[in-house]
């Protein structure tokens, strides 16, 4: 399990990149690069994590599931997954 500061700490950037996302696409468009550089740091969405919705892990991260490879693999063998099933060949 991730440290919750982590988590939290990039929830708080989730609401940065949120708030300034229709600033940061006019600036863009108006090609203002220093009134860019005058936002902070966080607004970028760049600086977003992708990370386990349960575990908050960040390696190993399943975009289509939004979990990590280990609670993927432990869900799936519960049969919490709908529609996914061990495969065999």
């Amino acid at each position: 399990m991730a440290k919750k500061s982590w988590i939290a700490r990039n929830a708080r950037k989730k609401v940065t990149v949120e708030k300034y996302a229709a600033l940061r696409l006019q600036l863009k468009a108006a090609k203002d690069y220093v009134g860019l550089s005058m936002l902070p740091r966080d607004a970028s969405p760049t600086r977003l994590v992708n990370r386990c919705e349960i575990t908050g892990r960040r390696r190993a991260f399943l975009r289509r599931f939004r979990l990590s490879r280990i609670t993927f693999r432990e869900l799936a063998s519960a049969g919490m997954l709908p529609g996914v099933t061990k495969s065999s060949w």
